[in-house]
């Protein structure tokens, strides 16, 4: 980029949850979308870091919304781009393999019954349709943009499956073309881990992360900042800095009463 360029705009989406209204308000606040609910911010950039379902009552609309504004944006000449969380390996996994038992010594498990224990919603699986299901599974688990390492959970599980951004997308997506039950249950697992870079090696573990994957910091979601923070999710007014400044959580915890939090990168403290 010559030192006249100006860099086009990034921003970033944590978890959704199911509650499109509320993301609609927030990108038309942030100046995303116009009064008919299309994109209207030209050629900015913006990133979805997962979990658009379970816990709210519109996950399916929030896919399409989201679907919509990719074409909407590409057309001027703009980026929406989304990252799977593991409510959409949850989602899928549900669909695909339901009660069916999943082979393991630690006793009974299955889609079904993490599904329903962690607000899976039945609108949410009515409303699945192939080309929904084709749309997810095209998409990844990590990117690089502008230097941010973009990911949904905060865990360095992504590792188990490659040494660089394009191994673990790659592996994660065999998974997901595959009706291997016990592959699939495993990214389930790995992605809802958390709380990788909290206390006080938190600096050194992101380090650790970016220096296999590239990247000065962490941008995630899945992990709610008032959880963090140990506040009220109302009082939450803008994503956790943490760890050295090389990790920014993005997830207001909309689901529970916490804003849907659209974030400029790179984030200064103190801007919304």
């Amino acid at each position: 980029m010559s030192d006249d360029e100006v860099p086009i705009p990034i921003h970033v989406v944590g978890d959704v949850h199911g509650h499109r209204a509320e993301l609609a308000t927030a990108l038309t606040g942030a100046g995303f979308l116009d009064e008919d609910g299309r994109w209207s911010a030209g050629t900015a950039r913006l990133w979805f870091l997962g979990d658009f379902v379970d816990r709210g009552p519109d996950g399916i609309g929030t896919i399409d919304l989201v679907m919509a504004l990719e074409e909407q944006a590409r057309e001027a000449g703009g980026q929406v781009a989304t990252l799977l969380g593991n409510h959409e390996i949850l989602l899928l996994g549900m669909r695909l393999f339901g009660e069916t038992e999943v082979p393991s010594g630690l006793g009974p498990r299955s889609f079904a019954r993490s599904w329903a224990l962690n607000g899976g919603q039945q609108t949410d699986q009515d409303g699945l349709t192939d080309a929904h299901v084709e749309w997810l599974t095209e998409q990844p688990v990590l990117a690089l943009v502008d230097d941010h390492l973009l990911m949904h959970s905060d865990t360095l599980e992504y590792l188990s499956w490659g040494d660089t951004i394009d191994e673990i997308n790659a592996a994660v997506r065999d998974v997901l073309e595959s009706d291997d039950i016990v592959a699939w249950w495993e990214v389930w697992r790995r992605m809802t881990a958390r709380h990788a870079f909290r206390g006080t090696y938190g600096e050194e573990i992101v380090d650790k992360l970016l220096s296999v994957l590239g990247g000065h910091q962490v941008v995630h979601g899945h992990s709610v900042i008032a959880d963090q923070l140990g506040i009220l999710p109302s009082l939450v007014d803008g994503p956790l800095l943490y760890a050295g400044g090389k990790a920014l959580g993005v997830d207001g915890g909309v689901f529970v009463g916490g804003p849907c939090l659209v974030v400029p990168l790179p984030f200064t403290p103190g801007e919304n």
